[in-house]
């Protein structure tokens, strides 16, 4: 007689196939591995199918294995989002959350996300990590954070905020008054060059593109900082004159205390995403989260 797969044993066959390593898939459910392996056992008995090829080095997916994990996932994902809703008819959100973010776009949070967020939901104590380094956010216990989109895992739900962006070379208008302007990438040289070192140690390199063709260059730096703030700070004291995201000196272009260089050089790219895990239940603190995103002028 046909036995239906409990959640547990269907929750752990679908680690496995994520992360295609047993350890992992139990560290990722709380369990021994020997548990998450007993589960899989049972669900593949229940099916009379194998679904995973086992190794001593590796895990992967037979054809029938492929087909299941393409079906279940959704169906998973679309359950948590069901659990989720009905409690949050009864609670309002609360407890910790976590949320990682580059240097750039955790200043722009502060400026009205995060304000309106702690003002609205009290009982949740956010903590916001600035680092512009590539982190696992399921291994360092982020619930969220934010990437441009072309950078997100492809494993995780991603929520595109915002327009397009592009990176800019600005100046303050007293530093490059009666200087020579570049035409080209390779002319920044004759000018002084703030550069941003972040966290990883190895410096940004300034990207161009113009009708195809592509140029890479880091010129000579008078200054190095390891924020893309500061960097901008030493911009607008006619320091000299730097490479950093549009969003960040888009107000200061504006008021004029900013002029932009090369701009025929520096295409647009993705936008923003906000992601997390697919794989567990959102908490009602990121689904609130989210949600003053979405009516915030950052989105």
């Amino acid at each position: 007689m046909y036995e239906k797969p409990t959640f547990a044993e269907l929750g752990a066959f679908l680690a496995a196939a994520r992360h295609r390593n047993f350890r992992k898939a139990a560290d990722e459910l709380r369990i021994a591995p020997s548990t998450l392996s007993h589960f899989i056992r049972r669900l593949e008995e229940r099916l009379e199918t194998r679904l995973l090829h086992r190794s001593t080095r590796s895990v992967s997916l037979t054809a029938a294995g492929e087909a299941l994990a393409g079906r279940l996932s959704p169906l998973i994902h679309d359950l948590d989002e069901a659990l989720v809703e009905a409690a949050n008819t009864k609670n309002s959100p609360r407890g910790v959350l976590r949320v990682l973010a580059s240097d750039v776009v955790a200043t722009l949070l502060m400026e009205e996300v995060v304000p309106a967020f702690l003002s609205e939901f009290p009982h949740v104590q956010l903590e916001l990590v600035a680092n512009s380094g590539f982190v696992d956010i399921v291994a360092e216990g982020f619930d969220a954070a934010f990437r441009l989109g072309d950078d997100v895992p492809k494993d995780m739900i991603a929520l595109k905020f915002g327009e397009m962006s592009r990176m800019m070379v600005v100046g303050s208008p007293d530093y490059l008054r009666g200087r020579r302007l570049p035409s080209s990438p390779e002319e920044l040289e004759g000018l002084a060059f703030v550069r941003s070192r972040p966290a990883s140690g190895v410096p940004h390199r300034c990207e161009f593109e113009k009708g195809g063709k592509k140029i890479s260059v880091e010129p000579a730096a008078v200054l190095t900082v390891n924020r893309s703030e500061l960097a901008l700070q030493a911009a607008l004291r006619g320091l000299g004159v730097c490479y950093i995201p549009e969003r960040l000196c888009r107000g200061h272009l504006g008021t004029g205390a900013l002029v932009s260089l090369l701009d025929d050089w520096s295409p647009p790219y993705e936008g923003l995403c906000l992601y997390y895990p697919g794989h567990r239940l959102v908490p009602p603190a990121l689904r609130a989260f989210i949600n003053v995103v979405k009516r915030s002028q950052f989105a």
